[in-house]
């Protein structure tokens, strides 16, 4: 992957990479029980943009990472992420019916079923990752920080925080709070877990990729309620405007339309200026903030 290549590209070699990887690293339809495979399968091939594990190849580039630890972290990100939106789109939680533009698992399979393949997505992320041979000292530290993203100090703690809030009135730091922990610790755990797979980081390069990931997660959910309020179900291949019908705090409800797009340029900001030390060799992250601000879907 050159740096010279143009970002589109870029991305799509990454996308490609990544779902060799995911079909190589999910166990086989074949196999019993075929129909929880399968339906694995299902919900984490062929779809998403992969913006979690292009943060992973990123911040790797960044810090000369080995490939094959690089592609097991980015693929464990991302059977996380995807079991995530499979509980999440549950009747019990947000009860969705539309997913990357195709039915959501409990509505292609059914509920139990759904139930299983967040589950086992979840272990089978950490299988993947505990499995590569590098430093073990490394491993586990990078299992860890992936375990912590994940918990109730991080994006199972936000979702939870997200159910007790529908019909509440939430400030803005209390919103903020539910969303670092919802959405923006493991897109930060993305950005981590690719530099880890480099080298260890001094305090000031830390310092800098924390500023850069807290500023980029926290656009990204300012955008998802922007695109909530303002994009069809077609373009963002999920059901439009369910925030606003289930009574949930947004920034757009909160500070309006104007002031949310104002946010989120100014987070942009932040991120850009976190990671200028590094120059030109963070060119990738910058333009995966770029991405994250300005993408339609």
């Amino acid at each position: 992957m050159s740096v010279a290549q143009a970002f589109d590209d870029w991305m799509l070699t990454n996308q490609g990479a990544m779902e060799i990887a995911l079909a190589q690293f999910l166990p086989s339809a074949a196999v019993v029980p075929a129909r929880l495979h399968e339906a694995m399968r299902y919900t984490a091939l062929e779809g998403g943009k992969r913006v979690r594990p292009a943060l992973v190849f990123a911040a790797g580039e960044l810090f000369d990472a080995d490939p094959d630890l690089l592609t097991r972290a980015a693929s464990a990100v991302e059977m996380i992420h995807v079991y995530s939106l499979v509980h999440d789109d549950m009747p019990c939680m947000d009860d969705d019916a539309l997913r990357r533009g195709k039915p959501t698992v409990h509505v292609k399979y059914d509920e139990a079923t759904a139930l299983l393949v967040g589950d086992a997505l979840q272990a089978q992320a950490f299988s993947v990752l505990s499995e590569s041979t590098a430093d073990p000292v490394r491993v586990l530290a990078m299992v860890r920080m992936l375990a912590q993203a994940a918990g109730s100090l991080g994006m199972c703690g936000g979702q939870a925080i997200d159910l007790a809030s529908v019909g509440t009135a939430l400030t803005v730091t209390e919103l903020e709070q539910m969303h670092r922990l919802k959405t923006g610790a493991l897109l930060r755990a993305s950005v981590f877990l690719g530099a880890l797979c480099g080298k260890a980081l001094n305090a000031n390069e830390e310092a800098a990729l924390d500023a850069y990931a807290r500023a980029v997660g926290l656009a990204f959910q300012v955008v998802d309620d922007i695109l909530d309020a303002t994009a069809d179900s077609a373009t963002l291949g999920k059901t439009a405007g369910k925030d606003a019908a289930d009574n949930k705090p947004t920034y757009v409800s909160l500070l309006g339309l104007d002031t949310s797009r104002i946010l989120a340029k100014k987070l942009l900001n932040d991120a850009l200026t976190a990671i200028a030390p590094f120059g030109d060799k963070a060119n990738r992250l910058a333009e995966l903030a770029h991405l994250i601000v300005h993408r339609t879907a």
